[in-house]
């Protein structure tokens, strides 16, 4: 009863609406223990200021830096560099709605216990499934998966030691995937996407969200996806929003049902370009998608509010500053204003936006027999390092510190992972049954 009303307490001053009103969000969280585990991190922050997780107090003597915050599997993937405008794919981060100054040991933590649980989805998946060759794919196994954990944790402290010996810099990403790593056909479905790729009239974002064949181009019309908005709506919206835009704004719609965390948080996206009056003469590649997004405190600071006078920045504030340490190349379009008293958030759409779910590297022969999962979370774990480390890009004391201190807590934070884990799955079961009680 205790961690019941936990779960209630924490949930429902994220998201400011009872369980009782039957949250897309909440019932969303309550269909798997990964994805109730995306939509708390909250809850997660809670038990730590309650020291119900046991995490090394030697690994809160790291220095601070900027960090992911809500860092999970589902917020690493392909992005295009400098927003829409770059030329370079690359594979890191890409969601910084919860980022802040806070433990790197919060964001290793996470990203462990989000391996367990995306083995614990892809299970779940298969046996409700109807499609038999789904339920016969191979599945990681909780062995594979502590493979994987040790894999992430252990890129991560080989990317500082790297820093450190000067073989890597705060300039370095990872760019390019062989043939026989689980990622390269994610990464060639990104270059295909990108401006000038084969799939960009296809597959792109603006191709997903764009009706490409009406004059002018608009978005498209889907009561599921995009709310249509008035005159009166429209001329508000581009009023406040086209001084932080970098060319005209042609269309504008409200997105729905965008997110997990985030999933009830206002969103709007700008449909960017060159004003032409003869729209067959629009070049495609110069419009982009802009994502104005109403934007809350991070997930830590409801908990740990003193850590840094950097967090005392407005939400949106604090997410860009952060995300522009945390990226190499920072998206061009990506600032925040106030509005209706809300603070909001202004990014790039990336034309070539390609996320992962665990279905991607924990199901499948090359998962399984090839070692991808472990190639997947290696992966994270050099970007993510490249990620904290440009927290402070005057010198090397970070990494310094990480190849002192983490290589002795790594099993301990394995196993601390995996004990929380299974206690997002007590977690989830429980959300279930509060709401099912409640319909």
């Amino acid at each position: 009863m205790i961690r019941k009303n936990i779960i209630r307490s924490v949930l429902e001053s994220t998201d400011g609406v009872s369980l009782e009103q039957g949250l897309a969000k909440h019932k969303k969280m309550a269909s798997s223990p990964f994805l109730f585990f995306r939509g708390s991190a909250a809850l997660m922050y809670h038990d730590l200021s309650n020291e119900l997780i046991d995490i090394p107090k030697a690994l809160y003597s790291l220095p601070l830096s900027n960090i992911v915050g809500d860092c999970h599997t589902g917020n690493f993937g392909f992005i295009s560099e400098e927003g829409s405008h770059g030329d370079t794919l690359i594979f890191a981060p890409n969601d910084f709605d919860d980022a802040c100054i806070g433990n790197v040991a919060w964001d290793l933590f996470r990203f462990t216990v989000s391996l367990y649980l995306s083995q614990v989805h892809c299970k779940n998946l298969q046996q409700v499934s109807d499609d038999l060759k789904f339920r016969q794919k191979p599945l990681a196994t909780e062995q594979q998966t502590d493979l994987a954990a040790r894999a992430f944790l252990t890129q991560y402290l080989q990317a500082c030691d790297l820093s450190v010996k000067g073989e890597l810099n705060n300039q370095s990403a990872l760019t390019e995937f062989d043939k026989e790593h689980i990622l390269h056909k994610r990464w060639q479905k990104g270059l295909q996407r990108m401006a000038g790729g084969a799939a960009f009239l296809t597959s792109s974002t603006l191709a997903k969200e764009l009706e490409l064949s009406s004059s002018p181009i608009r978005f498209k019309v889907n009561p599921q996806r995009f709310e249509v908005l008035n005159e009166e709506q429209k001329t508000d919206l581009i009023a406040q929003f086209s001084p932080y835009v970098d060319d005209t704004i042609l269309d504008c719609v409200e997105r729905l049902n965008a997110g997990t965390g985030s999933n009830n948080m206002r969103r709007y996206y700008l449909l960017v370009g060159p004003k032409v009056t003869d729209a067959q003469t629009l070049a495609l590649n110069l419009c982009h998608i802009v994502e104005v997004k109403q934007q809350r405190a991070a997930a830590p600071l409801k908990k740990f509010s003193t850590l840094s006078s950097v967090n005392q920045l407005n939400p949106a504030h604090l997410t860009v500053n952060c995300q522009r340490k945390m990226q190499r190349r920072p998206d061009l379009v990506l600032d925040d204003a106030l509005w209706q008293k809300s603070h909001w958030l202004i990014r790039s759409r990336h034309h070539a936006r390609v996320g992962l779910d665990p279905e991607d590297f924990c199901l499948g022969k090359r998962a399984v027999h090839k070692n991808g999962f472990e190639q997947f979370a290696h992966s994270c774990g050099f970007t993510l390092a490249l990620a904290h480390m440009r927290g402070d890009r005057r010198s090397t004391i970070f990494q310094q510190k990480v190849v002192e201190i983490l290589p002795s807590h790594i099993d301990t934070l394995i196993v601390t992972a995996k004990h929380y884990a299974k206690q997002m799955e007590a977690d989830q079961s429980l959300l279930a049954q509060m709401l099912n009680n409640h319909v």
